[in-house]
């Protein structure tokens, strides 16, 4: 049975940080695409995110350098780092794997940022 289970969500205020992390079992972690997505209240969810098994990322442009995603290939775990943070990054952030036809989602961590 594959699991994703996010942690780190939280209220910071603006300018603040977070580091996400997610916490993979049931796959075989390496070979699989991870990403960050996020859904605000009334809106689509949005890739934010993603690391493939070697390393290679893209960003959103909207968090392009201020946010950085990493892998532990020995852990199973994916993180995200979150710098400069303003309220519109305000959502619920699902870790997300992928090789395709395959795709799991978690269930989510809520970040909130507001004063």
């Amino acid at each position: 049975q594959v699991q994703l289970v996010e942690s780190g969500g939280g209220l910071v205020q603006p300018g603040g940080s977070l580091r996400l992390s997610c916490a993979a079992s049931g796959i075989s972690f390496s070979i699989y695409a991870m990403g960050w997505y996020r859904q605000a209240p009334g809106k689509q969810r949005d890739l934010v995110a993603a690391i493939t098994g070697s390393g290679g990322t893209n960003y959103a442009a909207s968090v392009e350098g201020r946010f950085t995603i990493s892998r532990d290939n020995a852990r199973n775990t994916v993180s995200l780092q979150m710098n400069s943070l303003q309220p519109e990054d305000t959502a619920v952030y699902c870790c997300n794997a992928q090789r395709w036809p395959e795709r799991y989602w978690g269930q989510g961590t809520q970040v909130t940022v507001s004063s």
